[in-house]
C-alpha cells in the first residue's frame, strides 16, 4: 500500500472565516454579475433569478459531495484525489485535467476583467475618455494583462497568511457595494425607474416554467459558471485550521452568501432596467458584457458610481489571486502522486507553497490569453463559453466519485444514504445533462460568438478540443510514469496526511 503524503504545505493558515473568505473571493461575485448578468437575461429574460436558483442546485448538491470527501480524504488535490481513489488513475487524471483547464480559462478572463477595468476606472476617476479608451488599443491591452497576471502569480507565491488581510479587505469592499449598489437600484424604482422599468412577478423565480429546454440550460451553464470558485475553500484544505471539516462548512457557508446577492441583485436589476435591446436594457449587445460599467451612474450617480467601477476590479483582481490555488494544488497532489513530472511536487521551504506550479500555471494562463486574444477575440471569448462543459464534466465525476467511494457506507444511516449517496448522484445527474445538452448546443456554429473552424463551432472546437488534448498528454505521461497509471501511488487504500494525524 502507499504511503501518506505530507506534501510540505503551511498547515493551519486558515480558519473558517479565512477559508469562506477565500472561496468568495475566487468566485468573485461583482465581477461574475457584471460580466453575465447581460448574456443571461439575453438567454432567459425576466427568468434571470430563476435561473441563479437553478444553477445554485447542482452546485449545492456536489458541494455536499465535496463535504464528505473532504472529511474522509482532506488532501489538497480534492476532485484529481478523490476520483482516483474512486474509479481509477486514467478518470482521475483526465477529471484533474478539466479542473486545470477550468482554471487556465477562468485566470485568463479575470486578468482581462481586471485590465479593462483598471483603464475603465483609471479613466472615471480623471474624468479622461482618452485614458479609458486605451483598453481598446490591443497590444497595450495585452501587455498591460500579462503584467497583471505577473503580480498575481508573485503574490499567490507568498505564504497563505500573508495575503490574508488583503483578501478580507477586497471581498469586504466588493460585497459592501454590492449591498450598496442593490439598495440603490431598488430606491430608483421607487423614484420612477426607466422607461424600460418592469414590476415584480414572482413567476421570476421558478426555474420550472416560462422557458424553452434550450433557454434553460444555456442560461443553467452561464449560471454554473456564477457559482464556479467555491470549492477553493477545499483546495486550500491542507491549509487550513481543522482540514476534515472546516473547508465543508465554508464552501457551503459562501455558497450561501452568492445565491442571496445574485438573486437580490438580479431582482433589483430586472426591475430597474427591464430586458430591452436598446439603452440601459439588460439585452442591449452593446453593454451585455458589462452590465454594471452601464448602471453605474446612473444608479449611484457619477461620485458612487466610480466605487462600483472599484468593487469590480477588486472582484476580479482579488479572485485573479485566489483562482491560482486549486490549480496549482493540483498539479502539486499529481505531482506528488507521480502523476506529473516530479518539479511540480516542490514546495518553497519558507512560504510553504507549491511556487513552481503556481508561476507555469501563471506563464500558461499569460500564452493562452495573447495567442487568444491576437489570434480573435472571438476565440477568447468562445474559451470562456466552452468553461461550463468543462466545469460541468469535473463536477459531475467527484460527485459520482464521491457516491461510489462511499458505496459500501450508504446503508448505515438514512444520514449516510442520503448525504453520501442520494444528494450527490442527483447533483452529478444534473450536471451530467448539462453537459449533454451543452456539447450538443456547441455543434451549432452559430454558438457563442458565431465563428467556426472547420465547418464546426468554434466553442466545441475549443471545448471538445482541450479535453481531448488531455487524453494525449495522459497517454504520453503514462510512458513516463506507469507506477500511477498502474494504480501504485494512489489507490483506494492510500492513506493521506490529514491535521489530526500530524498532531498525533
Amino acid at each position: 500500500m502507499a504511503g501518506p503524503k505530507d506534501k510540505g504545505l503551511g498547515g493551519g493558515s486558515l480558519g473558517l472565516l479565512g477559508s469562506t473568505v477565500i472561496g468568495l473571493s475566487s468566485v468573485a461575485p461583482v465581477y461574475a454579475l457584471t460580466s453575465t448578468l447581460g448574456p443571461t437575461a439575453g438567454e432567459v429574460g425576466v427568468h434571470l433569478p430563476a435561473i441563479f436558483l437553478a444553477g445554485f442546485l447542482p452546485m449545492l448538491l456536489v458541494a455536499f459531495a465535496y463535504r464528505e470527501l473532504n472529511r474522509r480524504i482532506p488532501d489538497c488535490g480534492t476532485s484529481f484525489t478523490w476520483t482516483v481513489k474512486a474509479f481509477g488513475p486514467w478518470v482521475g487524471w483526465m477529471c484533474g485535467w478539466g479542473m486545470m483547464l477550468s482554471t487556465v480559462i477562468v485566470l485568463a478572463s479575470q486578468a482581462g476583467v481586471a485590465t479593462s477595468f483598471l483603464y475603465l476606472t483609471a479613466g472615471e476617476a480623471t474624468g479622461s475618455d482618452w485614458i479609458s479608451s486605451l483598453d481598446d488599443n490591443k497590444p497595450l491591452h495585452v501587455l498591460t494583462c500579462l503584467v497583471v497576471i505577473a503580480v498575481a502569480t508573485a503574490l499567490s507565491c507568498r505564504k497563505m497568511s500573508d495575503g490574508k488581510a488583503l483578501q478580507y479587505g477586497l471581498v469586504f469592499f466588493q460585497m459592501a457595494v454590492l449591498v450598496v449598489f442593490t439598495v440603490m437600484l431598488f430606491v430608483r424604482i421607487g423614484q420612477g425607474g426607466t422607461p424600460g422599468s418592469l414590476d415584480f412577478s414572482w413567476s421570476w423565480l421558478n426555474p420550472a416554467s416560462g422557458f424553452s429546454f434550450a433557454a434553460f440550460t444555456a442560461g443553467l451553464s452561464l449560471s454554473i459558471f456564477m457559482y464556479w470558485g467555491w470549492d477553493t475553500s477545499l483546495s486550500a484544505n491542507e491549509e487550513t485550521a481543522g482540514s476534515t471539516h472546516t473547508p465543508g462548512r465554508a464552501a457551503l457557508l459562501s455558497m450561501v452568501v452568492l445565491v442571496l446577492s445574485y438573486v437580490l441583485c438580479g431582482v433589483a436589476a430586472l426591475m430597474y432596467a427591464g430586458t430591452g435591446s436598446s439603452g440601459l436594457g439588460l439585452n442591449n449587445a452593446e453593454t451585455q458584457d458589462n452590465v454594471f460599467a452601464t448602471l453605474a451612474n446612473p444608479v449611484m450617480g457619477s461620485g458612487l458610481g466610480l466605487l462600483l467601477f472599484l468593487a469590480v476590479l477588486a472582484s476580479s483582481a482579488g479572485s485573479l489571486q485566489t483562482t491560482f490555488i486549486p490549480g496549482a494544488r493540483t498539479l502539486l497532489a499529481m505531482s506528488a502522486y507521480e502523476a506529473l513530472p516530479a518539479r511540480f511536487a516542490s514546495v518553497h521551504p519558507r512560504l510553504k507553497t507549491p511556487v513552481f506550479a503556481t508561476v507555469i500555471q501563471g506563464v500558461a494562463t499569460g500564452i493562452f490569453y495573447a495567442v487568444l486574444t491576437f489570434a480573435s477575440e472571438n476565440f477568447l471569448v468562445d474559451a470562456i463559453y466552452a468553461l461550463g462543459l468543462m466545469i460541468c464534466f469535473y463536477y459531475a465525476l467527484t460527485a459520482f466519485a464521491c457516491a461510489w467511494y462511499f458505496r459500501r457506507e450508504a446503508t448505515a444511516s438514512v444520514r449516510d444514504f442520503t448525504v453520501k449517496s442520494a444528494i450527490p448522484v442527483v447533483g452529478g445527474i444534473m450536471l451530467s445533462a448539462v453537459f449533454l445538452k451543452t456539447l450538443y448546443d456547441i455543434w451549432d456554429p452559430e454558438y457563442g460568438s458565431g465563428s467556426q473552424i472547420l465547418g464546426m463551432g468554434s466553442v466545441f472546437v475549443i471545448g471538445v478540443g482541450l479535453l481531448l488534448l488531455g487524453v494525449f498528454v495522459m497517454l504520453a505521461l503514462n510512458v513516463y510514469y506507469p507506477a500511477f497509471f498502474r494504480g501504485e501511488t494512489l489507490n483506494a487504500e492510500t492513506e493521506v496526511i490529514t491535521e489530526e494525524a500530524l498532531l498525533d
